[in-house]
């Protein structure tokens, strides 16, 4: 079945992947508030704790019951080799908890994470904040969208009135060390920083307009930008690797990420803002 699927289906899907999204950051946020979880250390040292399973669970069963034929990846899943996976026309991806060491340090900042990738290109996305109860959608070729107390809204990133010369919002870690991504940036371009939490609402904030880019320096997975490519991608940005190439989905064994950078304005010259790529010329 390698056909594509119509946009009408896609629509259906969306909508239901959206609903999946709502119910695991109601299930979050309830353990989040009564701080029901016990919190473990992954083989990466990495936190993860037991709202990250139980939210996995629910979407996994939610996403199973709505699309039956289509496999789902999750980061906090068990993962199939390679050589199955390969096979796979589409397939969704899922990050059940994106911003876990944010969930365990209690700033609200972390969000729900469910992509669809049709051929190696992600063509729906769906990145939902509980803690602020904001749901951003996306699907390829019909925009980004806002829905909160306030109503549905479509986004895009912020187009700078002058793109050469005008100060750029620059969204950064609360987390990791602020030198890792100045140093990668030229010193000619007047930053204005706005800390934020996990990667996929640092991502909302450039499809909304609210910065204008961020760095993402050192590890990362697929399901952390599967996402956000739609998203900020309909709303007029991009992500790209630090080297400015395409990212990929499901082409390698391995399923992490380059650095990457998330870029809203296409009017700006980014490859002077984030100079790191031409070390390598």
């Amino acid at each position: 079945m390698n056909k594509h699927i119509a946009p009408e289906q896609l629509a259906e899907w969306l909508q239901g992947a959206a609903e999946v999204a709502l119910r695991a950051g109601d299930l979050i946020l309830e353990l989040y508030e009564e701080q029901a979880y016990e919190t473990y250390e992954k083989d990466d040292e990495s936190p993860v704790t037991s709202a990250d399973f139980a939210a996995n669970r629910l979407i996994v069963d939610g996403l199973a019951k709505l699309t039956p034929d289509i496999p789902i990846l999750s980061e906090e899943g068990s993962h199939l080799s390679f050589e199955e996976r390969q096979q796979w026309p589409r397939y969704w991806i899922i990050d059940p908890i994106d911003g876990t060491q944010e969930f365990i340090a209690r700033s609200g900042d972390f969000g729900v994470i469910i992509a669809l990738v049709e051929h190696n290109k992600p063509i729906l996305g769906v990145i939902y904040w509980p803690a602020g109860d904001v749901l951003y959608t996306a699907q390829h070729g019909q925009g980004a969208f806002r829905q909160d107390v306030h109503g549905k809204q479509q986004i895009h990133v912020r187009r700078l009135a002058d793109p050469a010369q005008d100060v750029i919002h620059l969204a950064i870690s609360r987390r990791q060390p602020r030198e890792r991504v100045l140093q990668r940036m030229t010193a000619e371009r007047e930053l204005a920083l706005f800390p934020a939490g996990s990667c996929s609402l640092k991502a909302c904030m450039i499809a909304e307009g609210r910065a204008d880019c961020f760095l993402r320096v050192g590890p990362t997975g697929e399901w952390d930008t599967a996402a956000a490519e739609v998203i900020v991608g309909e709303a007029g940005g991009c992500i790209v690797s630090e080297d400015f190439q395409p990212l990929t989905y499901n082409q390698e064994a391995n399923l992490g990420n380059p650095n990457f950078i998330i870029l809203g304005d296409p009017a700006v010259a980014w490859k002077s803002v984030f100079t790191h790529h031409q070390n390598d010329d």
